[in-house]
Protein backbone atom coordinates (compact mmCIF):
# COMPACT_ATOMS: atom_id res chain seq x y z
CA UNK A 1 0.00 0.00 0.00
CA UNK A 2 1.77 3.33 -1.17
CA UNK A 3 0.57 5.76 2.49
CA UNK A 4 0.93 8.65 -0.27
CA UNK A 5 -2.93 7.70 -0.89
CA UNK A 6 -3.48 8.51 2.35
CA UNK A 7 -3.52 12.66 1.29
CA UNK A 8 -7.13 14.61 1.92
CA UNK A 9 -7.64 16.64 -1.34
CA UNK A 10 -8.91 19.53 0.13
CA UNK A 11 17.81 22.21 19.72
CA UNK A 12 17.28 22.25 23.60
CA UNK A 13 20.62 20.15 22.94
CA UNK A 14 21.82 21.96 20.03
CA UNK A 15 23.81 24.91 20.63
CA UNK A 16 21.52 27.11 18.76
CA UNK A 17 18.63 25.97 20.36
CA UNK A 18 15.23 25.81 18.62
CA UNK A 19 12.23 28.03 19.24
CA UNK A 20 8.85 26.38 20.90
CA UNK A 21 6.71 23.72 18.50
CA UNK A 22 4.56 25.04 15.87
CA UNK A 23 1.45 26.39 17.16
CA UNK A 24 -1.40 29.06 15.46
CA UNK A 25 -4.63 28.73 13.69
CA UNK A 26 -5.49 28.54 10.26
CA UNK A 27 -5.93 32.76 9.61
CA UNK A 28 -2.82 33.40 11.05
CA UNK A 29 -0.47 30.11 11.04
CA UNK A 30 2.43 31.51 13.09
CA UNK A 31 5.42 29.28 12.33
CA UNK A 32 7.33 30.04 15.92
CA UNK A 33 4.20 30.41 18.69
CA UNK A 34 3.60 28.77 21.12
CA UNK A 35 2.18 25.05 21.57
CA UNK A 36 0.09 23.92 24.77
CA UNK A 37 2.32 21.96 27.27
CA UNK A 38 2.34 18.07 26.78
CA UNK A 39 -0.50 16.10 28.17
CA UNK A 40 0.04 13.87 30.77
CA UNK A 41 -3.04 12.19 31.31
CA UNK A 42 -3.10 8.99 33.15
CA UNK A 43 0.61 7.75 31.57
CA UNK A 44 2.99 7.16 34.04
CA UNK A 45 6.78 8.03 34.40
CA UNK A 46 9.23 5.56 33.58
CA UNK A 47 12.79 5.50 34.53
CA UNK A 48 15.14 7.74 33.03
CA UNK A 49 18.23 5.17 33.31
CA UNK A 50 19.36 2.52 30.44
CA UNK A 51 18.96 -1.19 31.35
CA UNK A 52 21.70 -3.40 30.57
CA UNK A 53 22.86 -4.14 26.74
CA UNK A 54 21.74 -8.09 27.98
CA UNK A 55 18.52 -6.86 28.70
CA UNK A 56 17.92 -4.33 25.97
CA UNK A 57 19.19 -7.44 23.54
CA UNK A 58 17.43 -9.80 25.17
CA UNK A 59 14.19 -7.80 24.17
CA UNK A 60 15.08 -7.25 20.95
CA UNK A 61 15.71 -10.72 20.20
CA UNK A 62 11.96 -11.58 21.22
CA UNK A 63 10.33 -8.80 19.07
CA UNK A 64 12.56 -9.49 16.34
CA UNK A 65 11.77 -13.76 16.82
CA UNK A 66 8.00 -13.11 17.45
CA UNK A 67 7.77 -11.14 13.98
CA UNK A 68 9.65 -13.77 12.07
CA UNK A 69 7.53 -16.53 13.47
CA UNK A 70 4.52 -14.32 12.64
CA UNK A 71 5.57 -13.92 9.73
CA UNK A 72 6.99 -17.06 7.68
CA UNK A 73 6.85 -15.52 4.29
CA UNK A 74 9.79 -13.11 3.69
CA UNK A 75 7.30 -10.64 2.37
CA UNK A 76 7.72 -7.90 -0.36
CA UNK A 77 10.48 -5.46 -1.23
CA UNK A 78 8.97 -2.30 -0.96
CA UNK A 79 9.59 0.52 1.66
CA UNK A 80 7.79 -0.89 5.28
CA UNK A 81 9.39 -4.44 4.48
CA UNK A 82 12.78 -3.09 3.39
CA UNK A 83 12.87 -1.19 6.98
CA UNK A 84 11.97 -4.39 8.90
CA UNK A 85 15.34 -5.75 6.80
CA UNK A 86 17.47 -2.67 7.99
CA UNK A 87 16.70 -2.94 11.81
CA UNK A 88 17.04 -6.95 11.25
CA UNK A 89 20.23 -6.59 10.11
CA UNK A 90 21.38 -3.79 12.70
CA UNK A 91 19.75 -6.90 14.87
CA UNK A 92 22.54 -9.34 13.24
CA UNK A 93 25.41 -6.66 13.84
CA UNK A 94 24.89 -6.11 17.10
CA UNK A 95 24.26 -10.27 18.53
CA UNK A 96 25.81 -12.05 15.31
CA UNK A 97 23.11 -14.44 15.29
CA UNK A 98 23.29 -15.89 11.77
CA UNK A 99 19.59 -16.73 11.66
CA UNK A 100 18.98 -12.86 10.90
CA UNK A 101 21.49 -12.45 8.39
CA UNK A 102 20.16 -15.15 6.92
CA UNK A 103 16.15 -14.62 6.84
CA UNK A 104 17.75 -11.19 5.22
CA UNK A 105 19.47 -12.81 2.72
CA UNK A 106 16.68 -14.92 1.85
CA UNK A 107 14.35 -11.79 1.48
CA UNK A 108 17.06 -10.44 -0.57
CA UNK A 109 17.54 -13.26 -2.81
CA UNK A 110 13.72 -13.91 -3.58
CA UNK A 111 13.73 -10.71 -4.77
CA UNK A 112 16.92 -10.87 -6.97
CA UNK A 113 18.09 -7.61 -4.99
CA UNK A 114 15.66 -5.87 -7.04
CA UNK A 115 13.91 -2.66 -6.72
CA UNK A 116 9.85 -2.50 -6.60
CA UNK A 117 9.34 -0.34 -10.07
CA UNK A 118 12.56 -1.51 -11.07
CA UNK A 119 15.87 0.43 -11.48
CA UNK A 120 14.72 3.40 -13.59
CA UNK A 121 12.73 4.49 -10.49
CA UNK A 122 12.88 7.85 -9.31
CA UNK A 123 10.82 6.96 -6.08
CA UNK A 124 11.97 6.96 -2.70
CA UNK A 125 9.95 4.02 -1.15
CA UNK A 126 11.54 1.55 -4.37
CA UNK A 127 14.82 2.59 -3.11
CA UNK A 128 14.92 1.51 0.31
CA UNK A 129 15.68 -1.88 -0.29
CA UNK A 130 18.66 -0.59 -1.40
CA UNK A 131 19.98 0.26 2.75
CA UNK A 132 19.16 -3.99 3.17
CA UNK A 133 21.15 -4.88 -0.13
CA UNK A 134 24.17 -2.59 1.34
CA UNK A 135 24.12 -3.97 4.38
CA UNK A 136 24.16 -7.44 2.97
CA UNK A 137 27.25 -6.10 0.82
CA UNK A 138 28.81 -5.57 3.35
CA UNK A 139 28.67 -8.80 5.22
CA UNK A 140 28.68 -10.88 1.74
CA UNK A 141 30.54 -8.39 -1.01
CA UNK A 142 29.02 -9.23 -4.24
CA UNK A 143 28.57 -6.16 -6.68
CA UNK A 144 25.36 -8.14 -8.29
CA UNK A 145 23.72 -7.32 -4.92
CA UNK A 146 23.98 -3.34 -5.73
CA UNK A 147 23.45 -3.51 -8.92
CA UNK A 148 19.65 -2.76 -8.90
CA UNK A 149 20.04 0.30 -6.53
CA UNK A 150 23.28 1.26 -8.23
CA UNK A 151 21.90 1.98 -11.50
CA UNK A 152 18.65 3.37 -9.87
CA UNK A 153 21.03 6.48 -7.95
CA UNK A 154 23.91 6.53 -11.07
CA UNK A 155 20.96 7.67 -13.16
CA UNK A 156 19.26 10.38 -11.08
CA UNK A 157 23.10 11.51 -10.57
CA UNK A 158 24.29 11.34 -13.89
CA UNK A 159 21.95 10.61 -17.14
CA UNK A 160 18.32 10.78 -16.12
CA UNK A 161 17.72 14.52 -15.41
CA UNK A 162 20.25 15.28 -13.40
CA UNK A 163 18.91 18.71 -12.71
CA UNK A 164 15.42 17.60 -11.11
CA UNK A 165 15.71 17.71 -7.41
CA UNK A 166 12.18 17.60 -6.56
CA UNK A 167 11.31 13.60 -6.32
CA UNK A 168 11.76 14.09 -2.68
CA UNK A 169 8.35 15.86 -1.71
CA UNK A 170 7.32 14.29 1.43
CA UNK A 171 9.55 14.12 4.53
CA UNK A 172 9.41 10.14 4.94
CA UNK A 173 11.71 9.90 1.18
CA UNK A 174 14.50 11.55 3.64
CA UNK A 175 14.68 7.82 5.65
CA UNK A 176 13.68 5.87 2.31
CA UNK A 177 16.76 7.56 -0.11
CA UNK A 178 19.37 9.54 1.74
CA UNK A 179 20.88 6.44 3.01
CA UNK A 180 21.78 4.69 -0.09
CA UNK A 181 23.07 7.88 -1.77
CA UNK A 182 25.58 8.22 0.87
CA UNK A 183 26.48 4.43 1.21
CA UNK A 184 27.02 4.23 -2.38
CA UNK A 185 29.39 7.84 -2.21
CA UNK A 186 31.17 6.09 0.45
CA UNK A 187 31.62 2.66 -1.40
CA UNK A 188 32.35 4.08 -4.95
CA UNK A 189 34.56 6.93 -3.80
CA UNK A 190 32.10 9.26 -5.78
CA UNK A 191 31.11 12.55 -4.34
CA UNK A 192 28.76 13.05 -6.72
CA UNK A 193 26.21 11.09 -4.81
CA UNK A 194 26.91 13.15 -1.75
CA UNK A 195 26.19 16.52 -4.01
CA UNK A 196 22.99 15.23 -5.69
CA UNK A 197 21.95 13.82 -2.25
CA UNK A 198 22.39 17.33 -0.65
CA UNK A 199 20.61 18.69 -3.65
CA UNK A 200 17.62 16.78 -3.45
CA UNK A 201 17.81 16.84 0.66
CA UNK A 202 17.75 21.00 -0.33
CA UNK A 203 14.86 21.17 -1.71
CA UNK A 204 12.73 19.25 0.40
CA UNK A 205 13.94 21.33 3.26
CA UNK A 206 14.06 24.16 1.76
CA UNK A 207 11.81 24.87 -1.30
CA UNK A 208 8.97 22.41 -1.24
CA UNK A 209 6.11 23.94 -1.29
CA UNK A 210 7.34 27.05 -0.92
CA UNK A 211 9.14 27.74 2.04
CA UNK A 212 10.31 23.59 2.24
CA UNK A 213 8.69 21.56 4.82
CA UNK A 214 11.39 22.21 7.50
CA UNK A 215 10.64 24.60 10.22
CA UNK A 216 14.31 26.68 11.16
CA UNK A 217 12.62 28.22 14.29
CA UNK A 218 11.79 25.20 16.01
CA UNK A 219 13.73 22.34 14.55
CA UNK A 220 10.91 20.26 13.00
CA UNK A 221 9.37 19.12 9.68
CA UNK A 222 5.11 19.06 8.07
CA UNK A 223 5.26 15.67 6.67
CA UNK A 224 4.23 17.32 2.96
CA UNK A 225 3.15 20.69 1.99
CA UNK A 226 -0.40 20.03 2.92
CA UNK A 227 0.49 20.73 6.02
CA UNK A 228 2.22 24.17 5.74
CA UNK A 229 1.23 27.12 7.71
CA UNK A 230 -2.15 27.43 5.77
CA UNK A 231 -2.87 24.36 5.82
CA UNK A 232 -4.31 21.14 6.77
CA UNK A 233 -4.61 22.23 10.69
CA UNK A 234 -6.06 19.64 13.86
CA UNK A 235 -9.69 19.77 14.89
CA UNK A 236 -8.55 22.13 17.59
CA UNK A 237 -7.25 24.33 15.33
CA UNK A 238 -3.57 23.50 15.81
CA UNK A 239 -0.50 22.85 13.22
CA UNK A 240 -0.15 18.73 12.37
CA UNK A 241 3.49 17.76 12.99
CA UNK A 242 3.23 14.08 12.86
CA UNK A 243 5.65 12.26 14.73
CA UNK A 244 6.76 9.42 12.89
CA UNK A 245 6.80 11.77 9.90
CA UNK A 246 9.77 13.39 12.04
CA UNK A 247 10.81 10.31 13.19
CA UNK A 248 11.84 9.03 9.44
CA UNK A 249 13.61 12.38 9.29
CA UNK A 250 15.61 11.63 12.54
CA UNK A 251 16.71 8.18 10.68
CA UNK A 252 17.34 9.49 7.64
CA UNK A 253 20.39 11.78 9.12
CA UNK A 254 21.55 9.22 11.48
CA UNK A 255 22.17 6.38 8.95
CA UNK A 256 23.48 8.91 6.63
CA UNK A 257 25.69 10.69 8.82
CA UNK A 258 27.01 6.98 9.73
CA UNK A 259 27.87 6.58 6.07
CA UNK A 260 29.75 10.39 5.17
CA UNK A 261 33.05 11.76 5.87
CA UNK A 262 32.66 13.66 9.41
CA UNK A 263 34.82 16.92 7.36
CA UNK A 264 32.25 17.58 4.81
CA UNK A 265 30.23 20.89 4.87
CA UNK A 266 26.83 18.78 4.44
CA UNK A 267 27.38 16.38 6.98
CA UNK A 268 27.95 19.61 9.43
CA UNK A 269 24.28 20.62 8.73
CA UNK A 270 22.88 17.55 8.36
CA UNK A 271 24.50 16.92 12.25
CA UNK A 272 22.92 20.89 13.13
CA UNK A 273 19.54 19.74 11.67
CA UNK A 274 19.84 16.06 13.80
CA UNK A 275 20.40 17.88 17.15
CA UNK A 276 17.86 20.14 16.87
CA UNK A 277 15.08 18.10 16.15
CA UNK A 278 15.60 15.40 18.77
CA UNK A 279 16.24 19.04 20.93
CA UNK A 280 12.73 20.08 20.15
CA UNK A 281 11.25 16.43 20.52
CA UNK A 282 12.73 16.30 23.80
CA UNK A 283 10.29 19.07 25.11
CA UNK A 284 7.25 16.83 24.45
CA UNK A 285 8.57 13.86 25.18
CA UNK A 286 5.32 12.12 27.47
CA UNK A 287 6.00 10.66 30.80
CA UNK A 288 5.57 7.04 29.78
CA UNK A 289 8.32 8.08 27.37
CA UNK A 290 6.26 7.88 23.85
CA UNK A 291 5.55 10.85 21.70
CA UNK A 292 1.76 11.57 20.82
CA UNK A 293 1.10 11.45 17.30
CA UNK A 294 0.86 15.57 16.42
CA UNK A 295 3.57 17.11 18.39
CA UNK A 296 1.85 20.02 18.15
CA UNK A 297 -1.51 19.15 19.58
CA UNK A 298 -1.54 16.69 22.64
CA UNK A 299 -4.97 15.80 22.16
CA UNK A 300 -5.01 15.00 18.36
CA UNK A 301 -5.34 11.38 19.39
CA UNK A 302 -3.64 11.47 22.53
CA UNK A 303 -1.74 8.24 23.62
CA UNK A 304 1.30 6.20 23.38
CA UNK A 305 2.26 5.53 19.18
CA UNK A 306 5.47 3.08 18.87
CA UNK A 307 6.39 4.37 15.72
CA UNK A 308 7.59 8.05 16.13
CA UNK A 309 8.75 6.94 19.72
CA UNK A 310 11.46 4.37 18.04
CA UNK A 311 12.69 6.64 15.12
CA UNK A 312 13.12 9.66 18.05
CA UNK A 313 15.43 7.24 20.51
CA UNK A 314 17.17 6.09 17.88
CA UNK A 315 18.23 9.92 16.68
CA UNK A 316 18.59 10.55 20.05
CA UNK A 317 20.78 8.05 20.59
CA UNK A 318 22.92 8.04 17.63
CA UNK A 319 22.66 12.11 18.64
CA UNK A 320 24.51 11.27 22.32
CA UNK A 321 27.01 8.55 20.30
CA UNK A 322 28.36 10.95 18.31
CA UNK A 323 28.61 14.38 20.69
CA UNK A 324 25.93 16.10 18.64
CA UNK A 325 24.17 16.59 21.78
CA UNK A 326 25.13 16.83 25.80
CA UNK A 327 25.03 13.05 26.91
CA UNK A 328 23.54 13.84 30.67
CA UNK A 329 20.66 15.95 29.35
CA UNK A 330 20.15 13.81 26.33
CA UNK A 331 20.44 9.94 27.36
CA UNK A 332 17.56 10.33 30.02
CA UNK A 333 15.19 11.04 26.98
CA UNK A 334 16.49 8.25 25.09
CA UNK A 335 16.21 5.79 28.11
CA UNK A 336 12.71 7.05 28.91
CA UNK A 337 11.45 6.20 25.74
CA UNK A 338 12.90 2.46 25.87
CA UNK A 339 11.91 2.26 29.32
CA UNK A 340 8.19 2.72 28.35
CA UNK A 341 8.30 0.68 25.04
CA UNK A 342 9.27 -2.27 27.21
CA UNK A 343 6.49 -1.69 30.04
CA UNK A 344 4.15 -0.74 27.60
CA UNK A 345 4.04 -1.59 23.83
CA UNK A 346 6.50 -5.15 24.08
CA UNK A 347 3.74 -7.74 25.12
CA UNK A 348 4.89 -10.24 26.80
CA UNK A 349 5.46 -13.23 23.68
CA UNK A 350 7.02 -10.42 21.16
CA UNK A 351 4.68 -8.59 19.90
CA UNK A 352 4.99 -4.52 19.53
CA UNK A 353 2.40 -3.14 19.58
CA UNK A 354 0.61 0.09 19.83
CA UNK A 355 2.28 1.17 16.21
CA UNK A 356 0.32 3.49 13.91
CA UNK A 357 0.14 1.62 10.72
CA UNK A 358 0.21 2.99 7.20
CA UNK A 359 -0.46 6.45 6.87
CA UNK A 360 0.71 10.25 6.55
CA UNK A 361 -0.87 12.51 9.41
CA UNK A 362 -2.28 11.13 13.34
CA UNK A 363 -5.52 10.50 11.93
CA UNK A 364 -4.35 7.73 9.86
CA UNK A 365 -4.79 3.71 10.31
CA UNK A 366 -6.61 5.04 13.71
CA UNK A 367 -7.51 3.58 16.44
CA UNK A 368 -3.70 2.74 17.42
CA UNK A 369 -4.31 -0.30 19.94
CA UNK A 370 -1.80 -2.74 21.81
CA UNK A 371 -2.19 -4.93 19.62
CA UNK A 372 -1.39 -2.60 16.22
CA UNK A 373 1.78 -3.62 14.97
CA UNK A 374 3.93 -3.53 11.63
CA UNK A 375 6.88 -4.62 9.80
CA UNK A 376 8.43 -1.02 9.89
CA UNK A 377 7.67 -0.32 13.54
CA UNK A 378 9.02 -3.45 14.07
CA UNK A 379 12.32 -2.49 11.68
CA UNK A 380 12.41 0.65 13.64
CA UNK A 381 12.07 -1.06 17.17
CA UNK A 382 15.47 -3.10 16.35
CA UNK A 383 17.34 0.10 15.17
CA UNK A 384 16.65 2.23 18.03
CA UNK A 385 17.17 -0.81 20.61
CA UNK A 386 20.89 -1.67 18.77
CA UNK A 387 21.93 1.98 19.07
CA UNK A 388 21.02 2.14 23.08
CA UNK A 389 22.40 -1.25 23.42
CA UNK A 390 26.01 0.66 22.51
CA UNK A 391 25.34 3.39 24.89
CA UNK A 392 24.70 0.60 27.53
CA UNK A 393 26.82 -1.54 29.79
Amino acid sequence: MDRRHFLATGAAFAAAAPAPLLGGVAHAAPRTAHPAPPRTGTARAVADTLPARAAITSVLRRVADHWIAANPGTGDNQWANATFYSGLMALYRLTGDTRYLDRTRSWAESHGYGLNGGATTRDADNQCAGQAYLDLYEVEPDDAKLTAIESCLHRMTSTDQVAKNDDWWWDDALHMAMPPFARLGALRGDAAYWTKLHALYTHTKSAEGGPGLYAPATGLWYRDKNFLPGGILSPSGRPVLWSRGNGWVAAAHVKTLKALPAGRADAAEYRDTLARLVGAVARVQRPDGFWNVNLADPDHFPGPETSGTVFFAYGTAYAVAAGLVDRATALPVAARAWNGLVATAVRSDGLLGYVQKVGDRPDSSQPVTASSTADFGVGGFLLAGAELAGLAV
